[in-house]
């Protein structure tokens, strides 16, 4: 199957398509990378996007816009990778822009995710698998990380190993020999960066660390920082930018007992989402760690993040044939070619649910739905690497 992987992470920076050839045959998923692009969200929606975040309020209208607008931009989106693609879609998974995670004393409630999937459905003809998190929630897990599916059938081996996704979040999934899979939010990937960088006048985000190699830790600030709870509980575990707003940054930076420049704030934050992944890896004894994910291409935080994990090396998942800022667009090609096979999106107690489901809804495209036998299952998953991958 051609099948079309599509989302807009925690950092709301735009929407990551993939195109993946897909097949499945006893128990082995192949996947090829076919094509992978990045859509910049219009000036006005990525405003009313971040608008949303708490402690804002809002109103339902603007939550049905919003639910239509980001619909509409995914349509174009999915239409466009096909045709520059030069290939006729399957199937699309669309994994939606994430408005609100609900988490109350540990326990994942809902998760609300924008884009309305008959936009998509009626823009490109083709049957479209969506709302992939509220079914794993409805069974006792967090909904996330969803990445811990891909990492489970990629990673298996002999070895201990930890897949290292650094959107908005970071997150971490732990593969080892014969033993349950391990997965979480570790905690803040570049979302605060993101916050002091662009009230620093920088476009959104810390172009390749500039502001933070400029900057030095504070120490007092990465303690106050490091004191959160959430660093505390035990996994399963999820968190989003519910928790680490702009509001958060801002009370601790006002508690301290001097005024930092922009430049030591980027630092001081490089070090602790360094700081608190480190911690999480070497907490489970890993050999190695994949990193994929928008924070990859960070060479300041990369540069963090080798030091703390010394001796454990740090590789990128483009040397096993998954595109760095693309990691997570392939997963969800993943997830919903896992559902249209009638196969968990979930493994086991991943998220927190020890009962894994097929996950999301499916809407159909113009043509009845026709899905095929479901597959038995799925043990193994192989990335061919293509020119296209890299």
């Amino acid at each position: 199957m051609i099948v079309v992987g599509m989302l807009s992470g925690t950092s709301m920076d735009g929407l990551d398509v993939a195109v993946a050839d897909l097949e499945i045959a006893d128990g082995v998923i192949e996947l090829t990378p076919v094509a992978t692009s990045t859509t910049a969200w219009s000036p006005h929606v990525h405003k009313r996007l971040l608008a949303l975040l708490p402690p804002s309020n809002t109103t339902i209208d603007e939550v049905c816009e919003l639910d239509t607008l980001v619909g509409q931009a995914a349509a174009d989106a999915a239409a466009a990778a096909l045709a520059q693609a030069g290939v006729s879609g399957d199937l699309i998974c669309w994994l939606g822009q994430t408005a609100y995670h609900w988490v109350r004393d540990g326990r994942a409630l809902g998760s609300l995710q924008l884009g309305q999937p008959a936009w998509i459905a009626e823009r490109t003809g083709l049957p479209v698998v969506s709302d992939l998190r509220t079914t794993d929630i409805a069974a006792g897990g967090h909904g996330a990380p969803l990445a811990s599916t891909l990492d489970a059938l990629w990673l298996a081996g002999p070895d201990r190993r930890a897949a290292l996704n650094i959107g908005g979040i970071a997150n971490i999934t732990v593969v080892g020999p014969g033993e349950r899979v391990v997965a979480y939010d570790t905690g803040p990937g570049n979302c605060l960066i993101d916050v002091v960088a662009t009230r620093a006048g920088c476009p959104g985000y810390d172009v390749d660390g500039a502001l933070a190699a400029w900057g030095h830790v504070d120490e007092a600030l990465l303690a106050e920082l490091l004191a959160d709870p959430y660093y505390r509980a035990e996994p399963p575990k999820s968190t989003g930018r519910e928790l680490f707003t702009a509001d958060y940054l801002t009370k601790m930076l006002a508690v301290q007992p001097r005024a930092l420049p922009p430049s030591d704030v980027a630092a001081t934050l490089v070090a602790l989402t360094a700081r608190t992944v480190a911690l999480a890896c070497t907490g489970h004894g890993v050999t190695e760690v994949i990193g994929s994910g928008g924070g990859m291409r960070n060479p300041v935080l990369v540069a963090a993040l080798r030091d703390a994990l010394h001796p454990i090396p740090l590789r990128s998942s483009d040397e096993l044939g998954l595109p760095t800022d693309a990691k997570e667009a392939y997963l969800t090609a993943l997830l919903g070619f896992l559902t249209w096979n009638g196969l968990p999106g979930v493994t086991q107690g991943a998220t927190g649910s020890t009962t894994p489901r097929i996950l999301g809804r499916i809407t159909p495209g113009q043509t009845p739905l026709r899905l095929p036998e479901p597959a038995t299952a799925a043990t193994t998953l192989r990335v061919r690497k293509t020119d296209r991958s890299r």
